[in-house]
């Protein structure tokens, strides 16, 4: 551990050495980089929902209600989008690891 302070910085740990202590056991959640992933997935499944539930929209809604589904999807897909794109970078961070 001394060195890692010395140097200023701490590296992530790899291999075994990720069940040494409870915070690193923390990191198991991120392996292979498949919480990105699968948050991904979601909000993809999300905004394709949402996308469906403002076509649909019909009686009873009105013309701001209709307009506030709109905004929500632009948005759900830009989310999606960003998570997207930080879930490709998990993976090359991932890999280069």
């Amino acid at each position: 551990m001394a060195p890692a302070a010395a140097s200023g910085g701490s590296t992530l740990p790899s291999g075994f050495a990720v069940f040494t202590s409870f915070p690193d056991l923390l990191f198991i959640f991120e392996f292979d980089a498949a919480y990105h992933c699968v948050a991904a997935l979601f909000y993809l499944s999300a905004s394709v929902l949402e996308a469906l539930a403002t076509i649909g929209m019909q009686e009873g809604y009105t013309y701001k209600q209709y307009h506030e589904n709109i905004s929500a999807v632009v948005f759900s897909y830009v989310v999606t989008l960003l998570y997207v794109v930080h879930a490709v970078f998990s993976l090359i961070r991932w890999k280069s690891s």
